[in-house]
């Protein structure tokens, strides 16, 4: 039986972030997710007087498809799944992480997920034809990400997630998106970084817990050859089962034409899957007050205060530089000043320093945390 943490969460992804409607059908992606969980889902669903279909899911699964796949065999299930996702209106896919390195030793086969799976299903048509938001569930293996104990990462999982304020936090972001909209360029000055780019055009979009919880991030995507210059992530990441470190990309007219880390073959190997992989699709704010401390977890860690995430990969549709790309990788720099601070700088005027706005059209998202 589910516990009223869990029932208020999926009542906040139900009615909140897919915004369910009776008679709509809704697709619940639960991978290493307690039954508990997705017993809410289930019910929060009904509740709205719409269908539920459940999938239930793991990572070695996962592993065990992956590892041994084709282009043929993924291509074949991709067409089912991209089939059943065609007929839904609405899906939420929760992850419970189990093992962050179970792909770690079969990255090319990975790769080859992305491109024939992924791209069909997930970015192809869950992004652009379903009302969708993903999320994780806490685990042991998140806690010990985080350096907490379990209980006590439980506690803070359940705070960012559903006592945050996403009304009050959807508000600031559309009073400050009324001058982002009006921004050309933009530089951003870091430790090892000096950045330029046009964002020119493009709008901004608020995320305020709509299509992930947590959430707190409001996105844009660079003109796409007008990114020019050098960033150095400080936050790790993993993708594909590889936790990188040190990621330094260096950029010439919106392309990355150099690329370091902790191993430097596996990361130009993701920038070499497609052509767009090496272009940017997504430059975003992060601004959710009550996280601070990354955890090597993209949903928590693109949201941090004070944070940037500068992607490459595919661009949304909803904000479209026009790029496609099978790889989309939140890679975030924290710029606040217990991280080494930093600089931002609209059409040449500082706008944010050490991660706090100080310009006056953008102090609306230095937000409160939750008490």
């Amino acid at each position: 039986m589910a516990d009223v943490r869990e029932e208020r969460l999926a009542k906040l992804l139900v009615e909140h972030s897919v915004r369910l409607e009776a008679g709509e059908s809704c697709l619940i992606n639960a991978i290493d997710v307690p039954t508990t969980m997705v017993e809410a889902l289930v019910n929060a669903v009904y509740d709205k007087g719409a269908y539920p279909i459940v999938n239930l899911w793991n990572q070695r699964l996962q592993r065990a498809v992956v590892e041994r796949s084709s282009e043929a065999s993924l291509k074949a299930w991709a067409e089912v799944d991209q089939y059943r996702m065609e007929q839904m209106d609405a899906f939420i896919g929760i992850r419970g992480v189990a093992n962050v390195r179970e792909l770690a030793t079969i990255g090319e086969q990975a790769n080859l997920a992305s491109r024939h799976y992924d791209t069909p299903v997930h970015m192809q048509t869950r992004l652009t034809k379903t009302k969708w938001v993903v999320l994780r569930y806490p685990t042991e293996v998140m806690a010990m990400q985080a350096n907490m104990g379990t209980v006590e990462f439980e506690e803070f999982f359940y705070r960012v997630c559903t006592e945050v304020d996403y009304q009050a936090m959807g508000t600031a972001m559309a009073e400050a998106k009324i001058f982002l909209d009006q921004v050309d360029r933009v530089r951003i000055v870091a430790p090892h970084t000096d950045l330029s780019f046009s964002i020119k055009g493009m709008g901004w979009i608020a995320c305020a817990g709509e299509m992930n919880i947590p959430d707190g991030e409001i996105y844009t995507a660079p003109v796409k050859d007008s990114v020019n210059g050098t960033i150095r992530y400080n936050t790790e990441s993993t993708y594909h089962g590889h936790c990188f470190k040190d990621v330094t990309f260096t950029f010439r007219d919106g392309k990355i034409v150099e690329a370091h880390s902790d191993d430097d073959a596996k990361i130009n190997a993701i920038l070499d899957l497609d052509e767009g992989a090496r272009y940017i699709g997504e430059f975003a704010l992060g601004v959710n007050p009550a996280i601070l401390t990354p955890m090597d977890n993209t949903l928590f860690d693109e949201k941090i205060s004070g944070s940037i995430h500068f992607t490459p990969g595919n661009a949304y549709e909803e904000c479209d530089n026009t790029n496609r790309s099978s790889v989309h990788w939140d890679l975030v720099q924290i710029q606040r000043a217990d991280w080494g601070g930093g600089e931002m700088y609209f059409d040449g005027t500082l706008v944010r320093k050490d991660g706090v706005f100080v310009h006056p059209r953008l102090k609306c998202l230095n937000l409160a945390a939750p008490q």
